[in-house]
C-alpha cells in the first residue's frame, strides 16, 4: 500500500530467523526461477538441487523470495536457479545473515547488495507489509484439521478471539471486502487453553505448538459431510471482525475418520470369473463415476459408483474384463480454488493404454501375460544381505547400442532373454559372483513417449564432432523431453512397468514382457531388484500427469504449513506418514513380489519414508510365502537411500527411515563414507579435483591447490583410511579398532562432516558403493582426480582399487553397470535425461567406454565446463581396449575371491569384531596403504594406492606360511602377481595401484 509520508522504504521480512533475497528480472519471467539455499539454512527449508524456494512474492524492485534460517545462523550461500538446473549466474554467492539478512540481487548480475535498489516515486514512501501467518487468504492452507476433535492453528494467542469451519459444499468462497462471502454454514471451534494433547502431538509433531480449536461432540456428526466441499477456518474478534480466514489441510482427519476401514480396503481392479470389482478410495470427492471404454481413442460408456461410507471407498463390478477405464471424479480441488471434475486413471492400475493415457482391467492371474513356466520358476538361491553383490543398470542404457540384439528389442525388457553381448556379460558377472541386478525405475513413469515411433532423435551427427565441443548436448538437449530416454524417477503409476521398456506397450503386453525378463535374469542366476519412487510424484494437483492429487486433492502429497506441496524431493513430494498413501506402498510393493517376483527394492530418498512404512513393507513381505503366494518373501532384499534433509529432516514429522534410524532393522542404507573417502571431496563439490585415497590424495598429487599443502593432504587421506576401515567392517558403529592416530575408537567416533561414520548394527545393513546411476560415474570421478598424464592401465588399477573396497568389505557391495568396464558418460554428473549418447553401454570396446562424447549436459555440468574441457579434449583419457579388459577381469577376481571365503561375508557384528582387524593401524600406518586381515590372518588384504611398491611387516606372521591367492596367481594383471610374502619377517610386498590378497596354507 502506499502512504502519503517522506520516508525511507523499509525492508520486508529480513531478520534473525530468516534470510530473503528479491530478485529483479527487467523483463519479468519469474515463474520458472526459485531460490536455492545451503549453509545455517533450517533443514525443513532445505531443497534437493535445482529445486529452491520460488519467487512468487511481489514488491517494487521485482519479486522476492526467502528461507528460514538455523537458531545462531552465521553464513548463508544461494543461487538463483531454473527448474531445469540452469543459473542465473555462475558463481555462488555467500552473505553473512549476522550483518545482511536480506539481500537484492538482479538477473546476470554476480553483485550482492544489501540496499533496496527499488524505484520510488518523489515524495511517496513506499511500505511493504507482510504478515506470515497468512491473514485473509485462502489460496493456502494454514490450518490444520488433525482429527474429528479439532484443528490445529498456527497463533499462539487466541485469548478473546472466535473461531469457526466455514463449510461451502459447492465451493465459491472469496474475500470481498475484508469479509468471507459466499454460500456456507459454519461448524464452531472452542481455542483450548493446553493445546494440542500428547497423542496428538505425537502424531503431528510439527505442530505442536500449535493452539487447539476444539470440535463440540454435537457437532462431530457434521464432519463427514464438511470434508467433501471447500473447508476454511476462520478467526473474529469479540466484534466479529474477521482477522484471518485459511483453508485447511484434511490429511489428518481424514485418516481420523476413515483409515480404519478403508487400509483394509482392496483396491483397483479385482477379477473374479467373468466380473471385475473397482474400486478407489475417493473420501472426499462430490460423485464418482466410472467411464468404461472399448479402445483408447473410443468414447466412454459411464456407470455409477457406489460409495461406501465408512471406508470413503468407491466401487462397481460388471464384465469388465479387457476394457479400459478412467474415474470421472467431482471433488474440490484446492490447487485452482473450485470444485472440478476430472477424468483420471486409478492409482491401482495394473494395467495401462500406451503413454498411459487409461487403465484397463486386466487379471495378471491369467496364465496368458506369463512365459511358459512362470508358475514353477526357480529362482536363484537366496543369499543373506552379507554376501549380496549388486550391479546397477537401466533396461534402455543396457541393450540400446547393443548390436548383437535385434533392433526391435535395443532398450527393452526383452534385450534380457536373448543371447546378446549384454546379456552374455552379465551371465559372467553372475558367474564370478554378482547375486543381483538392480534396474533404475521399470514402472511406468510420465517422462518419455512410450512408442517407439514417437520418440525423437538428435538431429546431429554426434560422433563426428570434437570430443570437446558443446554441439553435442546441446543437441542431446534440443529433444531430451521427447526422445526415449530418461532414468525414470517420474513416476505416474506405481504398479504397472514401464512401457517405453516394452517391444509392445499397448495393454498387458508389458506384463508379459517385463515377466520374460525376470524369468530370463533369474535363469542367468541374478536375482532382480527394482529401484522404487514412491516419495514422490511427477506432478500434483490438476496437471494432466496428477493421478493422486485429483482424486484425494491434498490427501497423498505432504503439504509444508502453509498448504504448499512440498518438493525437496525434487517433485511433488507424497506422505507415506498418511495412511493411505502408507497403503499404497506396502500394496504396491506386495503386488510386484507376488504377480512379478521381483526379488529385491531399493526405495528411492528413504529418508522422507517413516520407518514405520519400511517396517511395514518389510512385515509384510515376511508373510509371503511359497506355497501361498509363489515367493519367499523373507528372502526379498530390502535398502534404500536414508538421506536426511527437507521438511522431514531430524525427525521434523516422524522416525524418518534414514541411515541411523534404520540400524537394527536389517534393512540397508547406503553407507557416503567410504564412498566419498575412497573417491575423494563430494557429490557437490564445485572444484571436482578434490582427492581421495584412490585418486590420489598426497601419494599422487593432481597439482590442483584445492588438496591443500603436502602435510594437509597426509592428515586427510589417512582420516580417510580410517573412514574406509569403518565401511570395511559394513559400517558398524560399534566396531572397534586402532584409528591412525593409534587411540581405540568405535566406527560411530569417526568423525563423518561432523556425523558419526558407523551407524549400523550389523554388516548387512550398509550398501557399500563408490558410483552410482547419480554424479559422476567412478571412471569420470578418477578423470577429474587423477593427474591427467596417469596411464590407461593405471587409470585401470585405480578403478580396480576403488572397486575392490566395495567388493572384499563387509556388507552389501553395489556397483554401477559399466563400471567394471571403465565406463564413462563423458563426466556428466547428473544423465537423468541426457539422452542414449552419454548413457549407453558399450559392449565393444573398439568403441571406446564413452569417455570424449563432448561437453556433458550444460544444466547440470556448465559450472564444470573448464575443468571439463581439457581432460575431453585428451584423447589418452578414453580408456583403450586392453585398459578395459583388465579392469573386467581383475574385477571378477575379486568377485571370485570374495566368493571364496566366508570371511568376506561375516553375518553378525559380533563375529566382524572377533575377525576384522587392521593390524598396522595406528601412527606409523604408511599413507595410501590399509592391510586388512580376516580370521586372525587367514586372509590378509593390502590396498595399495600408491605409485610404488609397498612392503607391509605385520606382526604375529612370521613363520606362518601364506601365499598369493590362488585366484591372483593367475592374475590378468601381470604386476599383480610379483606380490609376495616373505614368512621368515613376515612381510607382505604389493606393487603400486593394486589390492594384493594372500591366504593361509
Amino acid at each position: 500500500m502506499r502512504s502519503r509520508a517522506s520516508a525511507a522504504t523499509p525492508p520486508p521480512g529480513g531478520g534473525p530467523d530468516r534470510f530473503v533475497v528479491h530478485y529483479k528480472r527487467p523483463a519479468g519471467g519469474y515463474d520458472d526461477w526459485g531460490l536455492y539455499t545451503w549453509g545455517d539454512v533450517d533443514p525443513a527449508w532445505q531443497t534437493r538441487w535445482p529445486a529452491g524456494q520460488p519467487f512468487v512474492r511481489e514488491d517494487a524492485y521485482g519479486r522476492f523470495a526467502w528461507v528460514k534460517l538455523r537458531p545462531g545462523a552465521k553464513y548463508v550461500g544461494f543461487l538463483v536457479v531454473s527448474s531445469a538446473g540452469v543459473k542465473d549466474v555462475e558463481a555462488d554467492r555467500f552473505v553473512d545473515v549476522t550483518s545482511h539478512s536480506e539481500v537484492w540481487v538482479r538477473q546476470g548480475d554476480p553483485r550482492v547488495s544489501s540496499q533496496d535498489g527499488s524505484p520510488v516515486e518523489g515524495g511517496v514512501a513506499l511500505v511493504q507489509y507482510w504478515r506470515t501467518h497468512g491473514d485473509c487468504d485462502l489460496s493456502k492452507a494454514r490450518g490444520h484439521w488433525i482429527d474429528r476433535g479439532g484443528a490445529a492453528w498456527e497463533i499462539p494467542s487466541t485469548d478473546g478471539k472466535r473461531y469457526a469451519l466455514a463449510v461451502a459444499p459447492a465451493g465459491g468462497l472469496s474475500i470481498v471486502d475484508d469479509e468471507l462471502a459466499g454460500e456456507y454454514t459454519t461448524i464452531p471451534l472452542t481455542a483450548e487453553r493446553v493445546g494440542l494433547t500428547e497423542k496428538q502431538r505425537e502424531r503431528f509433531p510439527h505442530l505442536r505448538r500449535y493452539a487447539l480449536l476444539g470440535l463440540s461432540k454435537k457437532d462431530r456428526s457434521r464432519v463427514v459431510e464438511a470434508l467433501r466441499g471447500q473447508v476454511v477456518v476462520t478467526e473474529r474478534d469479540h466484534a466479529g471482525k474477521l482477522l484471518a480466514a485459511t483453508g485447511v489441510q484434511l490429511p489428518g482427519v481424514l485418516d481420523d475418520v476413515y483409515a480404519g476401514r478403508a487400509t483394509k480396503a482392496v483396491l483397483g481392479p479385482t477379477v473374479k470369473g467373468d466380473r471385475a470389482t473397482l474400486a478407489v478410495w475417493a473420501p472426499t470427492a462430490r460423485s464418482v463415476t466410472l467411464e468404461l471404454y472399448d479402445t483408447p481413442s473410443g468414447t466412454p460408456s459411464v456407470t455409477p459408483m457406489h460409495r461406501d461410507d465408512r471406508s470413503g471407498v468407491w466401487s462397481a463390478t460388471g464384465p469388465w474384463e479387457g476394457k479400459y477405464y478412467k474415474y470421472r471424479v467431482e471433488v474440490w480441488q484446492p490447487a485452482v480454488q473450485r470444485v472440478v471434475t476430472a477424468s483420471v486413471t486409478d492409482p491401482y492400475s495394473v494395467a495401462l493404454a500406451a503413454d498411459s493415457t487409461h487403465s484397463l482391467v486386466a487379471d495378471l492371474t491369467d496364465s496368458a501375460l506369463s512365459p511358459p513356466g512362470w508358475g514353477r520358476l526357480r529362482k536363484p538361491p537366496a543369499v543373506p544381505a552379507t554376501r549380496t553383490q549388486i550391479t546397477e543398470l537401466s533396461v534402455r542404457d543396457f541393450s540400446i547400442a547393443d548390436a548383437s540384439v535385434p533392433a526391435e528389442q535395443r532398450g527393452t525388457y526383452a534385450a534380457f532373454t536373448g543371447g546378446g553381448v549384454g546379456a552374455t556379460h552379465l551371465r559372467m558377472l553372475a558367474e564370478a559372483g554378482v547375486t543381483h541386478v538392480h534396474l533404475l525405475p521399470a514402472f511406468d513413469f510420465a517422462t518419455i513417449p512410450e512408442r517407439r515411433a514417437d520418440q525423437a532423435t538428435p538431429p546431429c551427427d554426434l560422433a563426428a564432432l570434437p570430443p570437446d565441443s558443446d554441439k553435442q548436448q546441446a543437441c542431446v538437449a534440443g529433444v531430451a523431453d521427447r526422445d526415449g530416454y530418461n532414468w525414470g524417477y517420474d513416476p505416474l503409476h506405481y504398479t504397472v512397468p514401464e512401457g517405453g521398456y516394452a517391444v509392445d506397450p499397448h495393454g498387458t503386453a508389458r506384463t508379459r514382457e517385463f515377466r520374460e525378463m525376470v524369468a530370463a535374469l533369474n535363469g542367468s542366476g541374478l536375482r532382480v531388484v527394482m529401484d522404487v519412487v514412491y516419495n514422490h510424484t511427477m506432478a500434483s494437483g490438476v496437471d494432466d500427469r496428477s493421478v493422486l492429487d485429483q482424486i484425494v486433492p491434498g490427501y497423498y502429497h505432504r503439504l509444508l504449513l502453509d498448504g504448499a506441496v512440498a518438493n525437496s524431493t525434487c517433485c511433488s513430494n507424497t506422505a507415506p506418514e498418511h495412511a493411505m498413501m502408507g497403503k499404497l506402498v506396502v500394496d504396491s510393493v506386495v503386488t510386484w513380489a507376488r504377480k512379478y517376483k521381483v526379488d529385491g527394492f531399493r526405495f528411492d530418498l528413504m529418508g522422507h519414508h517413516p520407518r514405520g512404512n519400511i517396517l511395514a513393507v518389510r512385515a509384510a513381505l515376511d508373510r509371503l510365502t511359497l506355497r501361498r503366494d509363489g515367493v519367499d518373501g523373507k528372502a526379498i532384499l530390502l535398502y534404500g537411500e536414508g538421506w536426511d534433509f527437507g521438511e522431514v529432516a531430524g525427525g521434523a514429522r516422524f522416525t524418518q527411515a534414514t541411515q541411523a534410524n534404520m540400524a537394527g532393522t536389517g534393512i540397508a542404507t547406503f553407507n557416503d563414507r567410504l564412498r566419498d573417502a575412497v573417491r575423494g571431496g563430494g557429490p557437490f563439490d564445485a572444484n571436482p579435483r578434490q582427492q581421495g585415497f584412490a585418486s590420489g590424495l598426497y601419494t599422487d598429487p593432481n597439482g590442483d591447490p584445492i588438496n591443500g599443502s603436502a602435510d594437509e593432504q597426509r592428515r586427510r587421506l589417512l582420516h580417510q583410511h580410517d573412514l574406509i576401515k569403518v565401511g570395511l567392517s559394513g559400517n558398524l558403529a560399534g566396531y572397534r579398532f586402532p584409528d591412525t592416530s593409534g587411540r581405540f575408537v568405535s566406527g560411530a567416533e569417526v568423525d563423518y562432516n561432523g556425523s558419526p561414520a558407523g551407524y549400523t548394527k550389523a554388516p548387512g545393513e550398509a550398501v557399500t558403493y563408490v558410483d552410482a546411476h547419480d554424479n559422476e560415474i567412478l571412471y569420470d570421478a578418477l578423470a577429474y582426480k587423477l593427474p591427467q598424464a596417469t596411464s590407461p592401465t593405471d587409470r585401470a588399477r585405480m578403478q580396480v582399487l576403488a572397486l575392490a573396497t566395495v567388493v572384499l568389505g563387509q556388507g552389501i557391495g553395489f556397483v554401477t553397470a559399466g563400471s567394471e568396464r571403465l565406463r564413462s558418460k563423458s563426466l556428466d554428473r547428473n544423465s537423468y535425461n541426457s539422452g542414449d549418447w552419454f548413457n549407453h553401454i558399450r559392449w565393444d570396446s573398439a568403441d571406446g567406454n564413452g569417455f570424449g562424447a563432448g561437453l556433458p549436459p550444460a544444466a547440470d555440468n556448465q559450472d564444470k565446463w573448464e575443468y571439463a574441457r581439457p581432460l575431453l579434449a585428451d584423447p589418452a583419457l578414453v580408456a583403450d581396449r586392453a585398459a578395459m579388459e583388465l579392469a573386467q577381469a581383475r574385477y571378477a577376481e575379486l568377485l571370485r575371491i570374495r566368493a571364496s571365503s566366508p570371511l568376506f561375508s561375516l553375518g553378525t557384528a559380533a563375529e566382524v569384531q572377533k575377525n576384522l582387524a587392521f593390524p598396522l593401524s595406528g601412527p606409523l600406518e604408511v599413507p595410501g596403504v590399509i592391510t586388512m586381515q580376516l580370521g586372525a590372518g587367514a586372509v590378509t588384504v593390502v590396498f595399495n594406492a600408491t605409485k610404488a611398491t609397498v612392503t607391509q611387516p605385520v606382526p604375529g606372521m612370521p613363520g606362518v606360511d601364506v601365499s598369493l591367492h590362488p585366484i591372483l596367481r593367475r592374475s590378468a594383471d601381470p604386476l599383480l602377481r610379483t606380490a609376495t610374502f616373505d614368512s621368515a619377517t613376515g612381510t607382505f610386498t604389493v606393487p603400486p595401484r593394486s589390492v594384493a590378497v594372500f591366504v593361509r596354507r
